[in-house]
């Protein structure tokens, strides 16, 4: 009996593709929860309100930066549509959530730790760095000639960038907020 060969091209490509769409699809449901209440999520008042509380100033704007920052990145990322842009707004978005919320509560996911920022975060830079792949619509567009390691890195960089920006925009909390 012949053994099919897992690391053949077409299965790379297939797990990949997988990859890429689970994760971006999760990442664009978790911004809808902000932008619009759906699967669960507060919708964008309360998720303005929340943001105050970590002190974002105006909150309602950041918040929706964020929540628009979600969803945009999950969607490029599951569709595979401008190499490394949606990777490095989710980082930005992740590194801003890693440390305003999470980072006071540990590692983990159970304790709200950094776990799940953490995960996405290598998620984006593994996308960024190896390409959306050729079941995407950049390979189907002939965009992934314009992506060269320059501009892959000079990408992640505005990320990390971005989102240390909003975070010296932020205010200190009066008082630590109920975590969301």
């Amino acid at each position: 009996m012949q053994t099919q060969d897992l690391t053949s091209t077409p299965f790379l490509d297939l797990a990949f593709l997988i990859a890429r769409v689970m994760i971006g699809l999760l990442m664009a449901a978790h911004g809808a929860q902000k932008l619009f209440g759906w699967f669960g999520g507060h919708g964008l008042k309360a998720t303005g309100e929340f943001f105050g509380q970590l002190g974002f100033q105006p909150a309602r704007l950041f918040a929706t930066a964020a929540a628009l920052g979600e969803f945009t990145s999950g969607l490029l990322i599951a569709l595979g549509l401008f190499g490394p842009v949606g990777p490095a707004i989710l980082l930005a978005v992740m590194v801003v959530a890693a440390i305003s919320v999470h980072w006071r509560n540990g590692l983990f996911a159970t304790t709200n730790g950094i776990e799940l920022p953490l995960l996405y975060s290598i998620a984006a830079i593994r996308f960024a760095l190896t390409g959306p792949g050729r079941l995407s619509l950049d390979a189907a567009l002939g965009f992934q000639w314009a992506w060269t390691s320059k501009l892959i890195w000079i990408a992640l960089a505005f990320g990390v960038l971005g989102g240390m920006v909003n975070l010296a925009l932020r205010r200190q909390p009066a008082s630590r907020p109920v975590d969301r």
